[in-house]
């Protein structure tokens, strides 16, 4: 378990997802040959979010890199025909479709959910490199997809501390963080 995976879905839950961490999507054999790599393990998602009231789902990439240089936008404009790199479902649209196809299956045969729903890709990261944050966000949103950079977590953060006292290490510690001293 990642502990900003940890944060960035107690963040989720407290704008009304649900969520799973950490979520092993099944693929089959014929889906590992259409991605191109018949021998991959089972896929995982960081984070996996459903919001009922909107019908949406996320699936979403956590990157803390926090002692390093952080995301780099030039790596997500890359685009690959087969899974490269560690931004795959980013960079490499049929494998995106085929992980996608996947994982609704996977939550529908849990039960999960009902019925199909959008599934929409997207990054949260807690540090990105020479603070492009703004590109990130508009590379990322003119693809449909979502982007949480540094801000918007410190932003989640302050309003967790904000909350009623509860006993969760993400709201105990926002409290700490941001309480005056």
């Amino acid at each position: 378990m990642d502990y900003f995976e940890s944060i960035v879905k107690t963040l989720l839950e407290e704008n009304g997802y649900w969520c799973r961490q950490s979520f092993k999507v099944n693929v089959t054999k014929e889906e590992k040959r259409q991605i191109g790599k018949h021998s991959i393990p089972r896929p995982e998602i960081d984070v996996v979010a459903f919001k009922p009231s909107e019908g949406r789902i996320l699936a979403v990439e956590v990157k803390s890199y926090l002692d390093s240089p952080g995301v780099r936008v030039e790596e997500l404009k890359q685009r690959y025909e087969l899974p490269t790199g560690l931004y795959k479902l980013f960079t490499c649209a049929s494998y995106r479709d085929i992980l996608f196809r996947a994982l609704e299956r996977d939550l529908m045969e849990s039960g999960l959910i009902d019925k199909p729903y959008p599934i929409q890709l997207g990054l949260a990261a807690g540090k990105v490199y020479k603070k492009a944050e703004i590109e990130l966000k508009t590379l990322l949103e003119d693809q449909g997809m979502f982007f949480w950079g540094p801000s918007d977590i410190k932003s989640g953060m302050t309003k967790l501390a904000s909350k009623g006292y509860e006993n969760d290490p993400v709201v105990i510690a926002a409290k700490l963080l941001v309480r005056e001293t």
